[in-house]
């Protein structure tokens, strides 16, 4: 599941910033409208999910990596890795949520 959400990040990249930065310098008028789009509220929501979705992915890659070297394999240590990459990812995303909404 880690490498297909990857994947999907990796891939779907391309698919949404070539369409915005084309968009955005065609003439000082669409740039006006790409920038007035950016700032509004829904799409700050929708990049704080897809930021989420990042921080989650690359917070369990670093856990998978030390699984890979054999480190907390056991049950419970494991369990506790998954929830601590929950957690560091949500505060990752309140703090990155924070700064994008203007309250810090």
């Amino acid at each position: 599941m880690h490498r297909i959400s990857g994947a999907l990040l990796f891939l779907a990249l391309p698919l949404v910033i070539v369409p915005l930065f084309a968009q955005s310098v065609q003439s000082p008028e669409t740039f006006a409208a790409m920038k007035e789009w950016v700032a509004s509220p829904a799409c700050k929501i929708v990049l704080l999910v897809l930021m989420w979705g990042y921080f989650h992915h690359f917070c369990a890659g670093i856990r998978y990596l030390t699984l890979d070297l054999h480190v907390g394999n056991a049950r419970e240590p494991s369990q506790r890795s998954g929830a601590l990459v929950i957690g560091v990812a949500l505060a990752l995303t309140v703090i990155f949520g924070l700064k994008l909404f203007g309250a810090w």
